[in-house]
C-alpha cells in the first residue's frame, strides 16, 4: 500500500500536469484531505494553493475565497515555512490576491468596505514585498469599472499604462482582453478592436484568452460593418468559451450576437443549452446579472420572430426557481424574458446600492438599447423550421382521410397513431378499410398477438359493409391476409387462391395481393409479379381505383428485386402521371424513384422528387416520416454536388430530431459534414464538436468517434485554428488506434504532421510520419493511405537530405505502378527531383523533376507539368546554369497559359536569367508577358 506522503507527492505531480477541470478538482480535493489527514500544514499549504488556482479557474468561487483565506493567515504567521511563490508553475499566492477583490465585488453580498479591505491589504503585502504595484493597479482599475465609476476607472487604466510591468502584471493577452472590454463599453470600439487583433495577430492566449477577448468585440465589429469578421470571432469565442461553465459572461456576449444578428434559433438554442449555468457559482452574482439580461435580450428578439410560445427547454429545472421564481409548466420564451429582465433588474439595484452609484442600471439600459439593434450575419448551424403546415382533423372523417394517406404512403406509426380518432367514423365499409390497416400493420410489426383481438372488429364491419363472402373469408384465413407468413398461412392462400372463381373480384384481387406480398418477403420476385398482375385484373373489375394503385407498388417492388430497374422506372413513371393517384401513393412512387434515381446517379433528379415528398408528406402530418425524407432529399442533393441544399434539407432533419426524440446526434453529423462542404467550416467545427461531446458521453465505440474527431479536425483546419486542428487530429488518432484502424490511424497522424511542418515543428512533424508509417504498415490493403504515408515521410526526410527518402520514393513509385496511378507516379517523380537538389545532385534533380513534368502533361495535369518545370529551371539558374534553364522556364510558361500565376512568376524569373545573360530584347520581351 502506498504510504501517504508518497502518495501525496504522487497527487501533485498529477495535479499540475492535469488540465482545469472536473478531473483536476477532484485531484485537488483529494490532495487536501490528504494532507489533513497526515496532519502536516506545509503540505496542506501546497494542496490549497492549487486548490485557490484551482477554484478560480472553474468557478468555485466559495472554496477559491476559504482556501486562499487559509493561505494567507499561514503566509503572513510565518512566511518562512509557507512562502508566496512555490515555484511549482502556477499562481502564487500575491497574484492569488488579485482575484480576491474581483470576486468579492462580483456579489453584492459583501460591501464596498470589504473590497476597499482587501484592495489595501493586498496594496500593503505588495509594497511589503516590494513588488511593483502594476497588479495592484489593476485590480483597482478592475473595481472602479465594475462599480461603474467609469472616470476614476479610465484615471487608474492610464496610471496602469504608465506603470512599468513587472511579474504580477496581467500577461499579454489578459491585459489587452481588459482595456478592450473597457474600451468597448465606453464606445471607443476602435481601440478595443486594434487591441484584440493585436492579440490575435500576437498568438496570446491564457486562461480564458482568446475567447473572452473574441467576445468583447463582437458588437465593436458589428457597428464598424464588419460582420464576417464578427461572425469568425463568435463562433471561435463559443467554441472555446462553451464546455466551461465559469465563462458564463462569454456566453452571454456571444447569445446577444446570436440575438442581434438574426440568428434567434440560435440564440434560443445557447439560451437552453447554457441557463443550467446560473446555478453552478452562486457566489458569482455580477456574471447571473450580466447573463440574465443577455438571456431576456435573446428571448424578446425570439419572441419578436413569432416564437414566443415556443418552450425553453431547461428553464423550469428546479435549480432555476430562485432566479425567475416558481411556474406552471414549460416557461415561454416570452414569458422567461420578461422574468429575466425583472431578476436582472433586482441584482442590478443591489449592486448599486452596495456601490452607491447606477453602473448596473446603465448597463441594462445600454443591453436593451442593443437589443433593439439589427445586423444581417447569418449563421447557419441553427435555424427555426417552418413546422409543417397541417392542422389536425377536427372530425373522423378528416382522421380517417389522414390515416389513408399515411398508410398509403408507408407510415407506420403515424398511421397506427391517427387511427383511434378514425375509428370513430360511422361508415362500417371505411372502418373496415382502417381495421384492416391496423392489422397489416401490427403483424408487419411483429405484433401479431395483438393483432389477433383486432380481427373480429374488422369481420363485424365487413358484415356490417353487407361484404358478407369477404367477412367468411377472413373467418377461415384469420390473419393470412394481412401478412401473417407462416407455412400454414401461406398454404391457406393457396387453397383459397385456387377455388376463388365464385368470389366477388374485390376479394379475388385480396387474396392474390396478400400472397404476392408473401411472395415478395420470400424473395420469389417473379412469383410476386404474376400474382400482382392477377390482383390488378380484379381490382379493376372491382373498379378499386386505390387498391390497383397498391398493388402496382407491389409489381413495382417486385420488379426491383428481379432486378429490373428499368422496367421499375417506366411502371414508376406511368403510375405517377395517373390523374387517380391519392397523395399517399404519390408521395410513395417518388419516394421509390428518388432512391433507384439516386442508385444510378441521377442524384439530382432524385434529390427533386425527395424534395416534392417532403411537400407531399408535410400536408397530411406524417411528422416522423418527415425527417427521414430529408435525410433522403439532403443525402442527395449531398450527392449531387449541392452542399447547400443538403444543409437547407439536414437542418430540418436536425430539428426534427430534436423535437421528436431521434437521431439528433446523427442528424448534427450530417449537418454538418454538409455545412464544411458548403464552406462553412467555422460552424462544421462547432456543430462536430457538439457531436464528439454527445458520442463520448453515449460512449460510442472508439472508430466512430474517430471519425467524427478526424472532421472536427480538417474543420478547424479550414477554419485556421490550427492548434486546435492538431490537438483534435491526435486525439482521432489515438481513437482510431483504439479500435485497430490502423490505416486512418497513420492518416490522421500524417494529417497532424502537416500542420506541425507548416509552422516549422518538423522534429515533431517528422516523428510522427515515422510513427505513422510504421502503424500503416500494419494495413497492407490500405494502398492509398500507405503511398500517402509513406510519400509525405520521404518528402521530409528528402528536405533535410537524408538518404532514407529514396527507398520510401522507390516503394511508392513501385505501388502508383502497380495500381496504374499515374498521377501518384509523377508526383513521387517530383519529389525526388528536389530530395536529389537537397544533396546537390544537380543533374539528376534536373532530369527527374523534368520527367515528372512530362509524366503530369501526359495526363492532362498542364499546371503540375508547369510547376515541376519551373523548379527545374530554378535548381539550374541557383546553380549558375542560366543558359540551360532558359529552355525550361519558356516551357513553364507554355504551361502556365491557363494559370497566371504561374506564368507570371515563370516570366518574371526568366526576364532576370536573360538580363543576367546579357539577352536584353528578350527580357523585354518575355516581361511584356507579365503585363498582357
Amino acid at each position: 500500500m502506498t504510504r501517504p506522503k508518497k502518495r501525496f507527492s504522487q497527487l501533485i505531480e498529477e495535479i499540475d500536469r492535469t488540465p482545469w477541470g472536473p478531473a483536476e478538482q477532484t485531484l485537488v480535493a483529494e490532495a487536501v484531505a490528504l494532507a489533513q489527514e497526515i496532519g502536516d500544514e506545509q503540505l496542506e499549504y501546497q494542496a490549497r494553493m492549487r486548490q485557490t488556482a484551482s477554484a478560480n479557474m472553474n468557478g468555485a468561487t466559495d472554496v477559491m475565497l476559504n482556501s486562499f483565506a487559509w493561505c494567507l493567515a499561514r503566509h503572513d504567521a510565518d512566511p518562512g515555512r509557507f512562502p508566496a511563490d512555490l515555484e511549482y508553475g502556477g499562481a502564487d499566492l500575491m497574484w492569488q490576491f488579485k482575484w480576491m477583490a474581483s470576486s468579492l465585488r462580483s456579489s453584492p453580498a459583501f460591501s464596498q468596505e470589504q473590497i476597499a479591505a482587501v484592495l489595501d491589504d493586498m496594496e500593503t503585502h505588495y509594497r511589503a514585498a516590494d513588488l511593483g504595484l502594476s497588479g495592484v493597479l489593476t485590480a483597482r482599475f478592475e473595481d472602479a469599472w465594475d462599480a461603474g465609476r467609469i472616470d476614476d476607472a479610465e484615471a487608474l487604466r492610464v496610471q496602469l499604462e504608465a506603470t512599468p510591468r513587472d511579474d504580477h502584471s496581467h500577461c499579454d493577452a489578459c491585459g489587452r482582453s481588459q482595456f478592450a472590454g473597457f474600451f468597448a463599453e465606453t464606445d471607443r470600439d476602435a481601440d478595443a478592436i486594434r487591441l484584440v487583433e493585436e492579440m490575435i495577430e500576437g498568438g496570446f492566449s491564457c486562461g480564458e484568452e482568446p475567447e473572452h477577448a473574441l467576445s468583447r468585440v463582437l458588437v465593436p465589429y458589428l457597428r464598424n460593418g464588419r460582420g464576417e469578421e464578427a461572425k469568425t470571432a463568435h463562433l471561435r469565442s463559443y467554441r472555446l468559451a462553451k464546455d466551461n461553465p465559469d465563462n458564463l459572461r462569454i456566453v452571454a456576449n456571444n447569445i446577444v450576437f446570436t440575438a442581434i444578428t438574426g440568428n434567434e434559433a440560435r440564440a434560443l438554442s445557447l439560451v437552453e443549452r447554457h441557463i443550467g449555468w446560473l446555478a453552478h457559482d452562486g457566489l458569482n452574482v455580477d456574471a447571473h446579472f450580466a447573463a440574465l439580461a443577455a438571456f431576456a435580450v435573446a428571448l424578446d428578439r425570439v419572441a419578436a420572430t413569432g416564437h414566443g410560445e415556443t418552450p425553453v427547454r431547461g428553464a423550469d429545472a428546479a435549480a432555476l426557481v430562485p432566479f425567475f421564481g416558481p411556474h406552471d409548466g414549460p416557461w415561454s420564451a416570452a414569458d422567461l424574458a420578461a422574468a429575466a429582465w425583472a431578476t436582472a433588474e433586482r441584482l442590478g439595484a443591489e449592486f448599486d446600492r452596495r456601490d452607491g452609484t447606477d453602473g448596473h442600471a446603465r448597463a441594462l439600459e445600454r443591453m436593451r438599447a442593443l437589443g433593439t439593434e439589427s445586423y444581417d450575419v447569418p449563421i447557419r448551424s441553427d435555424a427555426f423550421v417552418a413546422q409543417p403546415a397541417t392542422v389536425d382533423p377536427t372530425d373522423a372523417e378528416g382522421w380517417y382521410e389522414r390515416a389513408m394517406q399515411l398508410a398509403q404512403y408507408g407510415d407506420e406509426q403515424g398511421t397506427l397513431a391517427a387511427l383511434p380518432h378514425a375509428l370513430e367514423v360511422a361508415d362500417p365499409e371505411k372502418r373496415a378499410q382502417l381495421l384492416s390497416m391496423r392489422l397489416g400493420i401490427l403483424v408487419a410489426l411483429d405484433r401479431a398477438e395483438d393483432a389477433w383481438p383486432v380481427l373480429p372488429e374488422r369481420i363485424a364491419a365487413l358484415r356490417a359493409a353487407g361484404k358478407a363472402e369477404q367477412a367468411d373469408l377472413e373467418e377461415r384465413l384469420g390473419l393470412a391476409t394481412f401478412g401473417l407468413a407462416t407455412p400454414e398461412d401461406a398454404a391457406a392462400l393457396d387453397r383459397e387462391l385456387a377455388d376463388a372463381a365464385a368470389l366477388p373480384a374485390w376479394s379475388r384481387g385480396d387474396l392474390a395481393l396478400s400472397r404476392a406480398s408473401l411472395h415478395l418477403r420470400g424473395d420469389d420476385a417473379d412469383a410476386a409479379l404474376n400474382l400482382a398482375e392477377q390482383a390488378a385484373r380484379a381490382f379493376a373489375e372491382a373498379e378499386d381505383a386505390r387498391l390497383s394503385n397498391t398493388t402496382t407498388l407491389v409489381a413495382i417492388s417486385a420488379l426491383l428485386h428481379k432486378g429490373d430497374t428499368e422496367a421499375a422506372s417506366a411502371l414508376l413513371d406511368r403510375l405517377i402521371a395517373q390523374d387517380d393517384l391519392s397523395t399517399g401513393h404519390r408521395a410513395h412512387a417518388l419516394e421509390t424513384r428518388a432512391r433507384i434515381r439516386g442508385g444510378s446517379g441521377d442524384f439530382a433528379e432524385g434529390a427533386a422528387d425527395a424534395d416534392e415528398v417532403c411537400r407531399l408528406i408535410a400536408g397530411f402530418g406524417a411528422t416522423r416520416a418527415l425527417g427521414s425524407a430529408h435525410l433522403l432529399a439532403g443525402a442527395l442533393w449531398e450527392d449531387a454536388g449541392e452542399p447547400e441544399k443538403a444543409v437547407a434539407r439536414f437542418r430540418v432533419l436536425a430539428r426534427i430530431a430534436a423535437q421528436e426524440g431521434a437521431d439528433a446526434t446523427g442528424a448534427d453529423f450530417r449537418l454538418a459534414r454538409a455545412m464544411l462542404a458548403a464552406g462553412d467550416a467555422e460552424e462544421a467545427a462547432e456543430l462536430f464538436g457538439t457531436v464528439l461531446e454527445r458520442e463520448e458521453k453515449a460512449e460510442v465505440e472508439p472508430a466512430s468517434r474517430a471519425a467524427t474527431a478526424m472532421l472536427l479536425a480538417r474543420s478547424l483546419a479550414t477554419a485556421g485554428e490550427f492548434g486546435q486542428a492538431v490537438g483534435a487530429y491526435g486525439y482521432a488518432a489515438d481513437l482510431f488506434g483504439q479500435g485497430e484502424e490502423y490505416a486512418d490511424q497513420a492518416s490522421a497522424m500524417s494529417e497532424q504532421a502537416k500542420i506541425l511542418a507548416r509552422f516549422d515543428e518538423n522534429d515533431d512533424a517528422l516523428a510522427l510520419l515515422e510513427s505513422a508509417a510504421d502503424i500503416v504498415r500494419r494495413a497492407p490493403d490500405a494502398v492509398g493511405v500507405m503511398a500517402d504515408v509513406l510519400h509525405n515521410l520521404g518528402q521530409a526526410y528528402g528536405g533535410r537530405g537524408d538518404e532514407r527518402a529514396f527507398a520510401l520514393f522507390d516503394e511508392v513509385a513501385a505501388l502508383a505502378t502497380e495500381h496504374e496511378a499515374d498521377w501518384l507516379r509523377a508526383d513521387v517523380t517530383d519529389s525526388r527531383g528536389r530530395a536529389l537538389a537537397q544533396l546537390g545532385r544537380i543533374d539528376e534533380s534536373v532530369a527527374a523533376a523534368l520527367t515528372a513534368a512530362d509524366a503530369f502533361a501526359t495526363i492532362g495535369d498542364i499546371g503540375s507539368a508547369g510547376g515541376s518545370e519551373l523548379f527545374a529551371a530554378r535548381v539550374l539558374v541557383s546553380n549558375e546554369r542560366g543558359s540551360d534553364a532558359v529552355a525550361v522556364y519558356r516551357s513553364a510558361i507554355e504551361h502556365g497559359a491557363e494559370f497566371p500565376q504561374l506564368r507570371q512568376v515563370a516570366a518574371l524569373e526568366l526576364g532576370d536569367v536573360l538580363e543576367g545573360l546579357g539577352r536584353h530584347g528578350e527580357a523585354a520581351e518575355v516581361r511584356a508577358l507579365v503585363e498582357s
